[in-house]
C-alpha cells in the first residue's frame, strides 16, 4: 500500500533529494515550497502556516501517513526564527490530526548540528513559550548588536528542545506516532554554496563543524535516514535528535552529554 508524505523545503536540498527518494520508492508525494511544489506557501507567516495545513488537508482528504519537514534558512534576519522554528512547529502540530488518522504515521523534522553551538536565551525562550512577537523582537535585538549569527542557532536549539519535549506526550507517542529530529553537519546545498568560493569562511565553518569521516555530506546521504525515521519500519524511535555529522557532535562535546 502507497503511503503519502508530505515534504517540506521539497524544491531543493535536503528537502528535494527526500522527495525523489520516497517517490523511487513508490510513496505519494506533497512538496511544499516557495515554488515548483503541490504546495506553495511561505511559513515564515502565519497565513502561509495556516495555507499549508488546509491545502494538505484538502490533498489528503484528512489522511496522512508522514511528515517530513525539511524547510529551514540560514539568515542574520528573524525570517530565520519564524521559519525554522514557528514555520517548522506550526506544520508539525497542524497536521498531527492528519498523521494520527494514517497508517504506521511518523514525522520528522531536520535540524542542525549548529544545536551544540551557543544561542541566545531570549530567542529560544520566546520559541519555547510560542511567543513569535517576543522571539522576533530578542531576534531583532541581536541582530542590531551585531549578533544575527546566533539566530540560526537558537532556532535549532529551540526547535531540538521542542522535540524532546512533545515526543513522548499523549499527542505523539500516546498516539503511536514517532517524532524525531535529525541534525546533520555541513551539507552541499545551496544554503552552503557560498563557501566554495571563500577560503576562509570555509576554514571557519570547518572548524566549527569538525566532519573527520567524510567531511561535508550531500543531500542524498541525509534523506534516507529521514526516510527510514519516517517509514512504518520506526516503531519505538522517538524523541531523538540523530547527528548525521560525520563525528562533529563527538568532536565537539565529547563525554559532555553522557
Amino acid at each position: 500500500m502507497s503511503r503519502t508524505y508530505v515534504v517540506t523545503g521539497a524544491a531543493s536540498g535536503i528537502g528535494r533529494a527526500t522527495a525523489d527518494l520516497l517517490l523511487g520508492q513508490g510513496a505519494t508525494v506533497i512538496g511544499v515550497d516557495l515554488k515548483h511544489t503541490e504546495v506553495t506557501v511561505d511559513l515564515a507567516t502565519r497565513a502561509g502556516r495556516g495555507e499549508l495545513v488546509d491545502r494538505v488537508r484538502q490533498l489528503t482528504g484528512g489522511r496522512l501517513d508522514a511528515l517530513v519537514a525539511c524547510a529551514g534558512i540560514s539568515q542574520r534576519d528573524p525570517r530565520t526564527v519564524r521559519v525554522n522554528f514557528f514555520g517548522a512547529v506550526a506544520t508539525i502540530a497542524g497536521l498531527r490530526p492528519l498523521l494520527a488518522a494514517g497508517t504506521s504515521p511518523a514525522a520528522v523534522v531536520v535540524n542542525s548540528l549548529a544545536c551544540v553551538h551557543p544561542a541566545e536565551p531570549a530567542v529560544v525562550a520566546g520559541c519555547l513559550a510560542a511567543d513569535e512577537p517576543a522571539a522576533v523582537t530578542a531576534a531583532q535585538a541581536a541582530v542590531d548588536r551585531g549578533e544575527g549569527h546566533l539566530l540560526y542557532t537558537s532556532s535549532k536549539v529551540a526547535l531540538a528542545r521542542w522535540v524532546r519535549r512533545n515526543a513522548a506526550t499523549d499527542d505523539w507517542a500516546g498516539a503511536g506516532i514517532p517524532l524525531n529530529a535529525v541534525a546533520p553537519g555541513i551539507v552541499r546545498t545551496a544554503m552552503t554554496r557560498h563557501l566554495d568560493d571563500d577560503d576562509a569562511a570555509r576554514e571557519e565553518l570547518d572548524r566549527a563543524v569538525p566532519m573527520p569521516l567524510r567531511g561535508h555530506a550531500r543531500p542524498e546521504q541525509i534523506a534516507p535516514l529521514l526516510a527510514w525515521l519516517a517509514g512504518p519500519q520506526n516503531s519505538h524511535v522517538t524523541g531523538q535528535v540523530i547527528f548525521v555529522d560525520g563525528g562533529a557532535d563527538a568532536v565537539l562535546r565529547g563525554d559532555s552529554v553522557w
